[in-house]
């Protein structure tokens, strides 16, 4: 059973050591406004921006949701975003912040996804991870959290690299996603994808299992966004000088960035002692122990690291 929401994971020195490594960005004078870096996808009198254009604001409301996508697209690295989700009586509404290949070969494509499930007022939001390989997804887990994520901005993080795929919560890994050395059909690999993120009503499946549908007169929805990173490859700009079926140079696990680099490639002891606070206090479903759906567990589930 779950404890206290006040509850935190255990953060040791050596945690914040490897977390300030995972993130950091150096200070500029002037950062990159949130428009140098996403393009917006569906209505845009729906999207706000801040004076400065540091910060986006994303609306749902009973005609439309609205999101955006970079304008570059990335194979492998690390992938940050502050969020601010929606408050009030949210059931209904969801919050996606997810990478995914191009859109145009949907039925094949590569997905890593944070969707933040709404809930009526006064219950917590559930965060539900999921990742597709080749259109093949299936691979749900949801958690609850250890603070109120409509009450201030937190980030949400996605390390990739070769070896695993790291799902962050203010930088403890809430889901370790790892790779095997044998060929396999559930580790996506190849596909370079985009970051978007977009706000919707799924009031038939997202609250209870659609039993709670989105009350309108809550309306507008609004999701808040700030201080994306991407410190990855970029398949856009590196691969401009090569052909377009070559990948960039930045692909292979050369060791040139700290994503790819062996301490990247597995939680370090401090960090699978928070991956296991968070399995013993914060899982809510975990498709690996789901034997209705799955009566054998999944490939992928066997390497795991982590135990609760």
């Amino acid at each position: 059973m779950m404890g206290s929401r006040d509850q935190r994971p255990l953060v040791t020195t050596v945690m914040i050591v490897a977390a300030a490594v995972f993130c950091f960005r150096g200070a500029s004078a002037a950062d990159p406004s949130f428009g140098d870096n996403f393009e917006i996808t569906g209505a845009e009198d729906h999207v706000k921006t801040s004076a400065d254009g540091q910060t986006w604001f994303l609306y749902l409301d009973n005609k439309t949701g609205v999101g955006f996508q970079t304008k570059e697209k990335y194979l492998f690295g690390w992938f940050s975003m502050n969020l601010k989700l929606a408050g009030n009586d949210s059931a209904g509404v969801v919050t996606a912040y997810y990478m995914c290949s191009d859109v145009d070969a949907a039925p094949e494509r590569d997905e890593l996804d944070f969707e933040f499930l709404g809930n009526r007022t006064g219950e917590p939001y559930i965060i539900q991870t999921n990742v597709y390989r080749s259109g093949v997804g299936g691979r749900e887990m949801r958690h609850s959290l250890w603070f109120d994520p409509t009450a201030d901005f937190h980030s949400y993080s996605i390390l990739w690299n070769p070896k695993q795929i790291v799902f962050f919560v203010d930088k403890v890994p809430i889901r370790e996603y790892r790779n095997s050395d044998k060929p396999n059909k559930f580790f996506p690999i190849m596909k370079p994808m985009y970051v978007f993120s977009s706000i919707w009503n799924a009031d038939d499946w997202a609250t209870r299992g659609g039993l709670e549908k989105t009350d309108w007169t809550k309306a507008p929805f609004i999701s808040s966004y700030r201080d994306f990173t991407a410190d990855a490859c970029s398949w856009g700009t590196a691969a401009a000088a090569s052909p377009a079926t070559s990948p960039p140079s930045c692909a292979a696990a050369t060791g040139n960035s700290w994503w790819d680099q062996p301490p990247a490639w597995a939680l370090d002891d401090a960090q699978r002692e928070d991956s296991a606070w968070v399995a013993r206090n914060l899982v809510i479903y975990d498709y690996c122990d789901d034997r209705v759906r799955y009566p054998s567990p999944s490939e992928e589930c066997a390497l795991r690291t982590t135990s609760s």
